[in-house]
């Protein structure tokens, strides 16, 4: 009895299957890089960065920006906001939902309110952070702060890029006004070493304290702080090898452990690489490499490798994580050692035989030879035998694939 054919659309389900098992996507989004591509918002883009706005975007999955190209920023700059109330304003202008253009003719009533990231994060009281979208007639949409007394400030321009139903980046006419988001805003009180001595990082703070490097900490935390904190059992582990150091050494020690830029968990995994610190100077690199091998993140010294095992504080413009391990620069420890190499055979012995001629012993090993040739050769040979049996492998495959089209 003849075993039933494989119908043709079970063996098209079947490729579809392996070519999707095999196929990855991604949702990540960046911000900054999509704006590069569009000189004419660079003002806009580059104060998402200094505000720290720019990685909260990255790491948000649904996102509406509302961008306003440079002349629009420039008047709005001419209020001479400080830093930080400026975040809450650029805040205002990010929508955490999505709407693309086409969504934008499709508001259920012609009007609807949606939420920004300054009512989100619960900076803004009441309502005062929602954002008022209307479709007008002619095609038109306008947007407003729904604190703005019902007006509709600025008025949709164009879509500069949109990825459904992640990110999407609209041009706004100009900024939205809201007394609340205008309103003078403090810089955020970030006690550094109160932070960290409450979170099993005592011993750690002691020592920045000690050693002076604590002003430097401290000073680096408004523009952008990473701080990777040896716990308490690490540090008392550690004490003779650090007593045994210069002070000199000692503060260029700590300030390894500091990265003068907030680094999320998202952002490390995703910026694999090279991180310098706040020891890095001209001469020396103190950096270190940061790698995420799996559910975990490793910094890598070429001396030792740290793993992080928790986070202590993250609020931008300052994240402080718990590591395993002190990391120890490459300047100031020796890295692991070289493998040792087979050592030299013993040089042929002599002897004098009775009739006064000196003889010599065989070598007590074979002395290595400097001819490569042979072992290239046999690398040759590997090479080539890998590649025939490559080249067997591609045609089995495709015979396969042959005889399954022919049997279908």
């Amino acid at each position: 009895m003849s075993q039933p054919r494989p119908s043709l659309t079970t063996a098209l389900l079947l490729t579809l299957s392996l070519l999707l098992l095999t196929s990855t996507t991604s949702n990540a989004h960046n911000i900054t890089r999509i704006l590069a591509k569009h000189p004419s918002f660079s003002t806009f883009n580059h104060y998402l960065t200094v505000t720290h706005l720019a990685a909260e975007i990255n790491r948000r999955q649904t996102i509406t920006v509302l961008a306003l190209d440079n002349a629009a920023m420039s008047s709005l700059l001419s209020k001479g906001l400080s830093v930080y109330t400026l975040r809450n304003v650029l805040s205002l202008h990010v929508l955490v939902d999505y709407f693309g253009a086409k969504k934008l003719h499709q508001i259920t009533d012609g009007s609807t309110l949606t939420s920004s990231m300054f009512q989100a994060t619960g900076a803004a009281a009441g309502t005062s952070g929602y954002v008022n979208i209307t479709d007008l007639k002619g095609g038109k949409v306008a947007f407003g702060a729904e604190d703005n007394d019902g007006k509709l400030d600025a008025m949709y321009v164009k879509s500069l890029e949109e990825i459904p139903y992640n990110i999407s980046i609209l041009q706004i006419s100009e900024a939205l006004n809201s007394a609340e988001a205008e309103a003078p805003t403090a810089a955020p009180s970030l006690n550094l070493t109160e932070i960290m001595s409450k979170q099993g990082c005592k011993a750690f703070t002691d020592l920045l304290k000690a050693s002076g490097a604590q002003s430097t900490f401290e000073e680096t935390v408004d523009g952008g702080l990473t701080v990777f904190c040896p716990t308490d059992p690490i540090i008392k582990g550690f004490m003779p090898k650090y007593k045994n150091l210069t002070a000199a050494q000692k503060v260029s020690l700590l300030l390894y452990h500091g990265v003068p830029v907030y680094q999320s968990l998202q952002m490390l995994k995703s910026n694999n690489g090279i991180m310098n610190t706040l020891a890095t100077d001209g001469a020396n690199k103190y950096d270190f490499t940061v790698q995420d091998d799996g559910e975990d993140i490793k910094l890598e010294t070429k001396v030792v490798t740290a793993t992080i095992t928790g986070t202590v504080k993250d609020e931008e413009p300052l994240v402080v994580y718990k590591i395993d391990k002190v990391l120890l620069p490459r300047e100031l420890f020796k890295g692991a050692p070289e493998p040792e190499s087979a050592p030299a055979p013993k040089s042929a012995k002599k002897k004098t035989t009775k009739k006064g001629k000196e003889e010599a012993d065989a070598p007590e090993a074979d002395a290595p030879t400097d001819d490569y040739s042979e072992d290239a050769t046999a690398d040759d040979d590997n090479n080539g035998v890998s590649k025939m049996e490559g080249g067997r492998l591609v045609m089995a495959l495709m015979s396969l694939c042959l005889g399954v089209v022919l049997f279908i």
